[in-house]
């Protein structure tokens, strides 16, 4: 536990709002542009992110619905916009969050798709521009300026909202007479319920978001009480501790560890959905955890033979959302600064926006957009609608919390001990206020 935890080993969320690319590697010590060659009359914005642009016959739904956000700006700006893409051809032994910071240090682009600890870092450094006087950041969701301000600065701005939340086979609830659960012990009753009918494993998991119970239930209070920012910065300060808050959601996975529950052999060798995803399928498992975007995905939980309920996770206020937030960020260094803004200014627009929920079929960033979601997505964006969430992601508070929480997860998983999990949490938070105060 002693070792240091490296951000960049989680799954890139920025990968997820485009249909979870995967992070690999890069060949060369520098960063190389790869642009090509342009007739200098022409006006370019270039754009570094894990997708292409698509092509004729391609179905990428994340794809297509950024795609037609662009196009609405080319056509409006009578300007191009580059992609510049993050792919295992180019980039190998490095992953897309070192690129990323590599490539905005180095003003290589104008704007990026990044993942919440980059925004943080980068943000912190001050190579990000203010996007605050943007007419699009008038409209925005309070989950997304509370996640992207540093320093009053809003450094990026996503296309969509990332909520998680625990996906909910209705039909097996039904079967043994269950409620949906809203508290933690509700959720290990349920769990109880099922291990004595015979259901080997209640909880499918993977070794990437089990975090999100954690987060439920250490923020419940600190996100939807009266004291929100007085308690960030006593965790800014190091005069509240993290481990004080996440020890309950430790002891909760340890217990479900303990009584069989999770499988935590097994989930620390699953990837995202593909591990533990045919099981809840085959309703071998009535629980997993995924992301919004799973429920419409036809390869992930979009297509079942039985009813599916996606609620939050248990906490002390009930069920609650677990929401990390990517965005969208301009280089304060971008070579076409006022084109590039022009660019977010129509991509981020109320009207694109409909256009890319409509066709991605997921949570605005926009609060003047209503979500036309499936029912099985009700519960959750109810609680969305209402502002009851928990951020995974705060670039407002010194300790990048994603990344570091998700692989304390996994040595819980791989044998730590409670006390050992919290030892490393304070560990990183003295570490983070020294390097503030630095």
């Amino acid at each position: 536990m002693k070792k240091s935890i490296k951000k960049t080993a989680v799954v890139c969320l920025a990968g997820i709002t485009a249909m979870m690319v995967i992070a690999c590697a890069m060949k060369h010590d520098l960063p190389q542009n790869l642009v090509a060659d342009v007739d200098s009359s022409e006006r370019i914005v270039n754009v570094f992110g894990p997708m292409e642009k698509s092509k004729p016959g391609m179905d990428n739904v994340a794809r297509t619905a950024f795609d037609k956000t662009v196009s609405m700006a080319e056509e409006e700006l009578k300007l191009t916009v580059e992609y510049q893409t993050y792919t295992a051809e180019n980039y190998q032994e490095r992953t897309y969050d070192e690129v990323t910071l590599d490539r905005v240090r180095n003003n290589m682009d104008d704007f990026y798709l990044l993942n919440p600890d980059i925004i943080q870092t980068l943000g912190e450094e001050g190579k990000l521009l203010d996007l605050s006087d943007l007419e699009c950041a008038k409209n925005l969701r309070d989950v997304v300026k509370a996640a992207n301000t540093i320093n009053g600065k809003l450094v990026a701005i996503p296309q969509e909202v990332v909520a998680y939340g625990l996906f909910i086979n209705k039909d097996m609830f039904d079967q043994y007479n269950l409620s949906l659960p809203n508290t933690p012990e509700e959720f290990l009753e349920c769990c109880r319920i099922f291990k004595e009918n015979g259901i080997e494993t209640p909880v499918g998991a993977n070794r990437w978001w089990l975090e999100t119970f954690v987060f439920a239930q250490a923020f419940a209070d600190l996100y939807n009480g009266d004291n929100t920012q007085a308690e960030i910065e006593a965790l800014n300060s190091g005069k509240s501790k993290y481990s004080d808050y996440m020890r309950p959601g430790f002891e909760f996975l340890q217990e479900m560890i303990d009584k069989g529950y999770i499988d935590a052999k097994t989930a620390y060798t699953y990837e995202a959905i593909e591990g533990e995803g045919p099981d809840f399928i085959a309703q071998k498992t009535p629980i997993v955890i995924a992301y919004w975007g799973a429920a419409n995905a036809d390869t992930a939980y979009g297509k079942l033979d039985f009813e599916m309920q996606v609620i939050g996770f248990p906490s002390s206020r009930g069920q609650m959302p677990v929401v990390p937030i990517t965005g969208y960020a301009i280089c304060a260094g971008a070579e076409h600064l006022e084109d590039t803004k022009a660019v977010l200014e129509v991509i981020l627009s109320d009207e694109a926006l409909k256009v890319y929920s409509e066709t991605n079929r997921v949570i605005p960033s926009t609060k003047n957009v209503e979500v036309d979601c499936i029912s099985a997505l009700e519960p959750l964006n109810e609680k969305i609608k209402e502002n009851v969430y928990v951020l995974a992601t705060n670039a407002g508070m010194k300790m990048e919390q994603w990344g570091n929480l998700c692989l304390i997860v996994r040595e819980l998983l791989n044998g730590a001990t409670v006390d050992e999990c919290m030892a490393e949490l304070d560990r990183i938070q003295e570490e983070s206020v020294r390097k503030a105060i630095d």
